[in-house]
């Protein structure tokens, strides 16, 4: 089958599902204090649904898909779902993004189910800090689920750290030590201007290259490694088991010029890009009896909205400072 294309020759090899928009925490930066109104549950797309859209792509090069909520540890029938997908002629990966509480006791059902690897979500080796930015106590379980998934041997872990200026970046050489001793890829990626995070500015966002700087000042230059699926830099401290991933987001200019990811929301709207509020509704014509060669063809218009970047470099008078509205938990990161 012709690959997914977009109008600027990227390959989109990648797909992130929302399986649902519900999660345990409320990190300051993904949603606001009181809590959200959820989706209502019929508005949720089923796991057939999702099924179908991924059964159109994989065999047009999808290799790669990453399950993500909210948190997608809370969605029932989970397991049953990755069986399912793991059956997609095709596939190369699977992966789950989780903040880790849940994986203690799913861990096993996950890794029978296929399920590839894990990114757990930890900004903080701090419990009081953890307890501020995710306002809920729930630090020693996070821990916990990393050891889990150690333990269950999916590979590989990895922990992404938002990295906030005045929060934690006094924390990312402890975060590299991290990767000396265990195969953790510790994955710091800058501040997004999303829902509650447009409410930060620049003088908030470390960029990559200043967290390398603190990184390499500690341990010496870092080994390059090579890696093309995801947005990651990949790096090494030398002799290491693990590895370092930099995701420069909005300091790196030339980021979205191999972006080959497009996402599905909760309830069901194709997103081209993270950053921009563009999409389009598959649910509906779904419900609506579209057939599989309109639905195809639907996937393909939603690929075309992909702009050639998302326009918002750090600090570049030409691209301002800006984001989209849309609250994180509900896209899936």
């Amino acid at each position: 089958m012709t690959p997914l294309i977009d109008t600027h020759g990227r390959h989109i090899r990648y797909i992130r599902i929302s399986i649902t928009d519900r999660c345990n925490f409320r990190c300051r930066y993904c949603m606001p204090p009181e809590g959200i109104e959820w989706i209502p549950h019929e508005e949720i797309m089923s796991y057939e649904e999702f099924l179908r859209i991924l059964r159109i792509c994989v065999p047009r090069g999808v290799e790669k898909v990453r399950i993500t909520g909210g948190e997608p540890l809370v969605r029932k029938d989970l397991c049953g779902f990755i069986e399912s997908i793991k059956c997609i002629d095709g596939l190369k990966e699977l992966s789950l993004t989780t903040n880790g509480i849940l994986l203690p006791s799913l861990a096993p059902a996950l890794k029978r189910s296929g399920l590839d690897r894990v990114n757990i979500s930890l900004d903080t080796l701090d419990r009081d800090k953890f307890s501020f930015i995710t306002r809920v106590n729930a630090y020693e379980q996070t821990i916990e689920g990393i050891r889990t998934a150690l333990k269950y041997e999916f590979s590989p872990v990895k922990i992404n750290v938002v990295a906030i200026r005045g929060f934690n970046d006094d924390e990312i050489p402890a975060f590299a030590e991290l990767t000396v001793n265990s195969p953790i890829e510790v994955r710091f990626i800058e501040l997004m201007p999303m829902g509650c995070a447009s409410k930060y500015g620049d003088h908030e966002v470390i960029c990559s290259q200043e967290i390398r700087d603190i990184i390499e000042e500690r341990y010496g230059a870092l080994d390059p490694v090579d890696y093309k699926l995801g947005p990651a830099k990949v790096f090494r401290i030398r002799g290491a088991k693990g590895k370092i991933g930099l995701i420069g987001a909005l300091s790196e200019c030339s980021f979205c010029s191999s972006c080959n990811r497009i996402r599905i929301t909760a309830n069901g709207h194709l997103r081209p890009c993270l950053f921009s509020d563009d999409h389009i509704d598959l649910l509906t014509p779904i419900r609506n009896g579209i057939s599989d060669s309109e639905l195809e063809r639907l996937i393909e218009k939603g690929v075309e909205l992909k702009q050639h970047d998302h326009g918002l470099c750090v600090g570049k008078p030409d691209h301002p400072y800006q984001g989209c509205e849309t609250l994180m938990n509900t896209i899936g990161g």
